[in-house]
């Protein structure tokens, strides 16, 4: 594949991703998950994939697309804040930078205040879980929060000139770490919970492991991070890069539940995983025999690409699961985050091609 013909794929994900809506899926979350036109965390993503791909291919069509889309959910309004709806201030703090804006700093300001001293902790003041309609999530860590919130809140202390935001977003990722982290293989479990101390069902599951890869590899760019907190998260990245390669599949993708090789295998996991191990080992945080790792997930990826641009294979929005059997269950369908996960892991394919 050349640069025009990976330009070409990625276009076909992306319109595919502008375009959708639920359709007759019965959708159980209160917000679509699905609809392009909601201020979601999927969407959000999906924004974030759009400006990453914007930044390389320089198509002026896409950056007013997304201005498009900004502009019009500031006007009408914006939801109420939890960890789930931050997610789309993560472009709008890039655009902001590519485009200044005055009320995009102001929204992206009331935003970072809100997250610093609003926003429910944990014991050791880790940001509990919440999304919209979520309200049973007392106690709660789950590594979904770190990209849902805590790059966002890096970014804005880059913008901003707050170093206490960059410090919290620091403690984000200790701290999720502490908890989430398995010390023996370096996977991360799904959640954890200080109401009786305990990972639920203690799934690794592929998504989770996902969101930990993309979050570490992108806040490793970010200026101001301290050496120390650096050196550790690469270490981190690395221990858990090691022990997904052993569980990839041949076909390159990665199961829903990492160490279950009986449970299907799930687009959006492979894509965001590829993604960090692929710019993980282009920045230098990665040796690089991991590169063949990532090449391979692009393959298992495109091989999952529709001639319309759908991303198959994706799992539904996935709360925390009591039991392991939670997550066989979940139904795929084609999302937001599956697409920009996939315009993520094609966007680093370019280096490799």
């Amino acid at each position: 594949m050349n640069k025009q013909e990976l330009y070409d794929l990625i276009d076909k994900v992306a319109d595919c991703m502008m375009h959708l809506d639920a359709g007759d899926f019965k959708e159980v979350c209160p917000v679509s998950n699905i609809d392009i036109d909601k201020w979601e965390w999927p969407q959000g993503l999906g924004m974030y994939a759009l400006y990453r791909y914007y930044k390389i291919s320089g198509r002026d069509e896409i950056l007013q697309w997304l201005l498009a889309w900004y502009d019009r959910h500031l006007e009408k309004g914006l939801p109420a804040k939890n960890i789930n709806t931050t997610v789309p201030l993560l472009a709008l703090s890039y655009l902001y930078e590519h485009k200044p804006n005055p009320k995009y700093l102001e929204v992206i300001g009331e935003w970072a205040e809100a997250i610093m001293h609003e926003f429910p902790r944990t014991e050791e003041g880790g940001f509990q879980h919440s999304g919209s309609g979520i309200d049973y999530l007392y106690g709660q860590l789950w590594d979904d929060t770190l990209v849902m919130t805590g790059l966002f809140l890096g970014r804005a202390g880059m913008l901003l000139n707050k170093k206490e935001y960059i410090v919290e977003c620091e403690r984000q990722f200790l701290v999720h770490a502490k908890y989430l982290c398995n010390v023996k293989n370096g996977l991360w479990y799904h959640g954890w919970t200080f109401g009786g101390r305990h990972n639920f069902s203690e799934a690794f599951w592929g998504r989770g492991n996902c969101w930990i890869s993309f979050a570490i590899a992108d806040l490793l760019d970010f200026e101001g991070i301290s050496e120390s907190v650096r050196l550790y998260l690469q270490g981190v990245l690395y221990a858990q890069v090691k022990t997904l390669k052993e569980y990839q599949a041949e076909n390159g993708m990665w199961h829903t539940l990492l160490d279950d090789p009986d449970t299907y295998v799930e687009s959006s996991a492979t894509a965001g995983i590829g993604y960090g191990i692929l710019k993980g080992v282009r920045m230098g945080y990665l040796p690089e025999e991991y590169r063949e790792v990532g090449k391979k997930a692009v393959q298992g990826i495109c091989e999952r690409i529709t001639e319309k641009g759908a991303v198959l294979d994706v799992s539904y929005g996935t709360n925390v699961g009591e039991s392991l059997e939670d997550y066989k269950e979940i139904p795929l369908c084609v999302m937001p985050y599956g697409q920009a996960l996939t315009i993520l892991l094609l966007t680093e394919a370019e280096f490799v091609l």
